[in-house]
């Protein structure tokens, strides 16, 4: 028995709660993206929140699309409300706080340039093996602006759902950050199984890029810089090349696909886009790999179960404790 218990310690640290085990975990993150998802829907309903998105779109179904994305924003309110009502989960805010730890300017910015590097080279490959054919469109400066900040609601949230939330619950609760690492990631996968035209290469991809995600978490403490990879990712494929962004066309886009033209290729999937080819998979686990190798020598970068709390008192006692956090 003392083996055991022995054994468990090595496994489990005092700060643990007993909701943060990984499968209360998972359908508590689940809970906060269907209470967000429907407090949305609500507020999308109140008089004159809707006539903002027809009032920056061309058509209802523009509109439609755009606050589709916009949906997402009641994941942000309730994932940062329910970090901020329950005490035990206050230290999560010290690795969402921007500005702060690694969430600093160089490091939104390194997201940016990442995801618009990555996607937009899986596109200049498409096109360069003849798989996808582009036209030009058009520009409207306010209207990418507004898609701007809706792919940054709907790519944050799930960044705050899966590398905040989950991310923090796991690592509270298991001593080894691999738990933490490899099951959000394997969560954020599965959520985009439903997606139209998924594969088994669409969800590896989607799997690396969510361990990239939380590699930049884990070593640089950057969850602000996932964010805007994410979203540069999401808005280079959709909204600049129109193409499928995990199977979902956009509505408007800088560029607009010849889809008589397009074909599967090394790097371009016809029913997913460049998300559902084995180029882009490929390019992701070389990023991935680089990531590991760059940084093999580093400690995490923020561990915020390891510090006390801003009162002062111990972060928790040794004993299970059933919450709702």
């Amino acid at each position: 028995m003392d083996k055991l218990k022995q054994l468990y310690r090595t496994i489990v640290r005092p700060s643990r709660k007993l909701t943060d085990f990984l499968p209360l975990a998972v359908l508590l993150s689940l809970g906060v993206m269907f209470l967000g998802s429907l407090i949305s829907v609500v507020i999308l309903k109140i008089p004159g929140v809707r006539s903002l998105f027809d009032s920056l779109s061309y058509s209802e179904s523009m509109s439609s699309f755009m606050s589709d994305y916009a949906l997402f924003f009641g994941i942000w309110l309730v994932t940062l409300l329910v970090t901020a009502v329950f005490r035990g989960n206050w230290p999560m805010f010290r690795a969402f706080v921007p500005g702060r730890n690694g969430n600093g300017l160089p490091g939104f910015l390194m997201g940016i340039i990442l995801g618009f590097g990555t996607n937009a080279f899986c596109v200049l490959m498409s096109l360069l093996f003849g798989d996808i054919k582009l036209s030009y469109y058009g520009f409207d400066f306010v209207v990418l602006l507004a898609f701007a900040v809706v792919v940054f609601i709907q790519s944050g949230a799930e960044e705050l759902l899966d590398r905040y939330y989950l991310y923090q619950k796991l690592r509270r609760r298991y001593i080894s950050p691999i738990v933490a690492i490899l099951a959000n990631s394997i969560v954020f996968a599965l959520l985009h199984v439903g997606n139209p035209g998924f594969t088994v290469i669409a969800g590896v991809q989607i799997f690396v890029i969510g361990l990239i995600f939380s590699l930049m978490v884990y070593y640089h403490g950057n969850l602000w810089g996932a964010m805007s990879f994410h979203a540069a990712w999401n808005f280079t494929q959709n909204i600049i090349f129109g193409l499928p962004n995990s199977g979902i066309v956009s509505e408007y886009s800088i560029f607009t696909l010849e889809a008589a033209s397009a074909r599967n290729g090394f790097f371009y999937n016809v029913n997913f886009g460049v998300e559902g080819s084995v180029g882009a998979c490929l390019l992701l686990i070389i990023l991935a790999v680089v990531m590991i190798i760059r940084n093999r020598n580093k400690p995490e970068y923020l561990d915020v179960w390891a510090m006390k709390q801003t009162d002062g008192t111990p972060e928790a006692s040794g004993e299970e404790e059933i919450t709702a956090e």
